[in-house]
């Protein structure tokens, strides 16, 4: 007969991969009704031997944290913004001093999600802190409510020091039923999914962030070369194989003609998502020719955001 460490341990490992098959290959494999029992019978077990409850559990996503206020973190290195592109000749432009200054170069692009930026630590294969971005130096410490994200792996095969960084937002799904839910109780409804996403980051009870039931797209592997890395778009899979969320829409290409057809692509498809994006991130692939590249004071120089134009409402 099965202990009830054991038993414990078991659930962990299914709920975890039942979570990743869910939130990041958007393939579940059980029902809700099957992932809902087991997850009731890990509580109920976690709840008679507290002192068996893991580290990594999946309980965790149900947010049982209140925080009386933040805590603020330094961030290593500066989380910095992009220099905007906002029609076919600045990203032309764009091209001309990537090629100036180091040559012909591929590019990886990535749709913009309309979200909020945060960084994500882990140590010895395990998640220990989530801050915002702040003012790019200095963030607010949000492990807590981070931790409810059902698409974050709470415990990575990867034993290095890793810190990895991307956008938290809220799928129009989620918003929606949060609305539904804000308007039933009285209370206005958010004006829109990435004010909902800021605020529900930034509750300091992890119960409420839960249940706005976030996301995350990685887009970002910090020091990629300390890991072996030289492009970003490997940078990227490596991420992936770690089991973190990467936007299946992200590409790379030989030239920047071939960005811009993507760029004209996406403008087409952006309503048709599930999530909301307000641009494209287009970056130098080649991760070793960065510092030749080098930044200004506020954004690196192998990176621009083509911001897509404003969309027009009729009002009455």
């Amino acid at each position: 007969m099965m202990n009830v460490k054991d038993r414990i341990d078991e659930l962990a490992a299914q709920l975890k991969q039942y979570n990743y098959e869910y939130y990041t290959q958007d393939n579940p494999s059980v029902t809700d009704q099957e992932y809902d029992a087991l997850m009731n019978e890990l509580i109920q077990l976690e709840t008679l031997y507290p002192d068996l409850k893991r580290a990594d559990s999946p309980t965790m996503r149900i947010g049982d944290t209140v925080l009386d206020a933040f805590d603020k973190v330094t961030h290593d290195i500066p989380m910095m913004s992009l220099s905007n592109a906002f029609n076919k000749e600045d990203l032309r432009d764009f091209d001309k001093r990537i090629k100036k200054a180091v040559g012909e170069q591929q590019y990886t692009a990535e749709v913009k999600i309309d979200g909020l930026a945060g960084a994500l630590h882990y140590n010895n294969g395990t998640f220990e802190l989530a801050a915002t971005r702040g003012n790019g130096t200095v963030g607010e410490d949000v492990t807590h409510n981070v931790k409810t994200i059902r698409s974050i792996p709470l415990t990575i095969d990867y034993q290095e020091p890793l810190e990895v960084r991307g956008e938290i937002f809220m799928s129009k799904r989620s918003f929606e039923q949060a609305n539904k839910r804000r308007t039933e109780a009285g209370n206005a409804p958010f004006m829109n999914p990435r004010n909902a996403a800021s605020g529900s980051i930034r509750q300091l009870d992890s119960k409420i962030a839960a249940k706005r039931q976030l996301d995350m797209f990685i887009y970002s592997v910090m020091e990629p070369e300390r890991h072996g890395l030289t492009s970003h778009y490997e940078a990227l899979q490596f991420a992936k194989e770690l089991g973190f969320h990467i936007n299946p829409l992200t590409e790379r290409f030989n030239t920047i003609e071939e960005v811009i057809t993507f760029v004209e692509d996406m403008t087409e498809k952006r309503d048709t998502l599930s999530y909301d994006i307000d641009g494209i991130v287009i970056k130098v692939d080649d991760i070793s020719r960065y510092d030749e590249i080098g930044v200004t004071a506020k954004s690196p120089k192998w990176a621009i955001a083509f911001k897509f134009p404003a969309e027009e409402v009729l009002t009455q």
